[in-house]
């Protein structure tokens, strides 16, 4: 009895990532898989840190061997838990999947019942995926700028990596609720597809990815920055006074060279967005606005496919920055 995961291995020998057939009897091992749920993985998603770890360009890993895939999504086949049942949609997004604990880049995988999140009803399992941490991560940025009193008249947003997986869902949702979004691209042959996602407009990533002033002149009522480094630096400095930038990435690094200035100055917020130990309620209202405010259109016109042999060569394409929008996995 055996399932297809994709398998990263490091060892003296080096590193190696791709499709192995793992034994059936190793979900049941907590130190690798653990949980009172048994899933039927059909789609994962390619997001960036699963590119990090693939390409074993960052330290995403943390235990070897490991199986991949910080979202999944399939069917329950077997529950040990009385909120779930066999049949049930379900998807899972980060809580160290792909770091600590065997992923979903897998035929099967075993999750703990808390973890789960029921697939609602406006997509499909392979939609749920082209949305994985990626949508969810947008939303919960989202939500921030909402919940933070930002509102459409208040001016400009600016959305970095606009063409990647958090900042184009990111544009569809707040083009969608009316705010005037502006994206910030190194692709500038993708501005059509931005301003047919809801971008008013679009910004050169290279006005923001270098070494700039510490207090800029005032332009967005908020932001939300998937990229980090230089480019949040300088998004904060040049966010109007009681403003609110978010932050979830790292694209450009996980440096921050930005002074207090826009801070105690301007009173700007950063709200910090985790979606890897997020609360579950949290994660329940992230999917539930997905669910009413995603146009799914949008989101096919965002989503290429590809099957789980050909994910470390679409990872490489990921790190080296020639992919835009989402990229689902297809299991089995």
């Amino acid at each position: 009895m055996t399932f297809n995961a994709l398998y990263l291995q490091k060892n003296d020998a080096g590193f190696n990532a791709g499709v192995a057939a793992l034994p059936r009897a190793a979900l049941d091992d907590d130190k690798l898989s653990g949980g009172e749920v048994l899933v039927r993985i059909r789609h994962s998603t390619l997001n960036y840190k699963d590119g990090l770890a693939i390409t074993n360009r960052g330290p995403v890993v943390r235990v070897w061997p490991m199986v991949a895939g910080i979202d999944g999504a399939g069917e329950v086949v077997e529950s040990g838990d009385a909120r779930w049942k066999a049949g049930d949609r379900v998807l899972v997004n980060g809580w160290g999947l792909g770091e600590t604990r065997w992923g979903c880049m897998a035929e099967m995988a075993r999750l703990p019942a808390d973890w789960l999140i029921r697939i609602p009803d406006a997509f499909s399992t392979a939609q749920s995926m082209a949305i994985g941490t990626a949508g969810y991560t947008a939303m919960l940025s989202c939500l921030a700028l909402l919940d933070g009193g930002v509102k459409p008249g208040d001016g400009e947003v600016l959305v970095t990596g606009a063409t990647g997986g958090v900042g184009s869902i990111a544009t569809a949702i707040l083009g969608g609720w009316g705010y005037q979004v502006i994206g910030s691209t190194g692709k500038p042959e993708q501005e059509d597809l931005l301003r047919q996602l809801g971008a008013a407009g679009v910004v050169a990533r290279q006005t923001l990815s270098e070494p700039g002033k510490p207090l800029q002149r005032e332009r967005w009522a908020a932001v939300v920055d998937s990229v980090g480094s230089h480019t949040l630096a300088n998004a904060c400095a040049q966010t109007k006074y009681r403003g609110l930038v978010t932050a979830c990435g790292l694209a450009q690094g996980m440096d921050f060279p930005a002074t207090v200035a826009p801070f105690i100055l301007r009173g700007v917020t950063l709200a910090g967005i985790d979606s890897v130990q997020c609360p579950i309620a949290l994660r329940q209202r992230a999917w539930e606005r997905l669910a009413s405010d995603l146009d799914v259109s949008k989101l096919d016109a965002l989503t290429t496919a590809v099957g789980l042999d050909q994910v470390p060569e679409a990872a490489a394409n990921l790190m080296a920055g020639k992919v835009t929008g989402r990229i689902v996995v297809n299991i089995g």
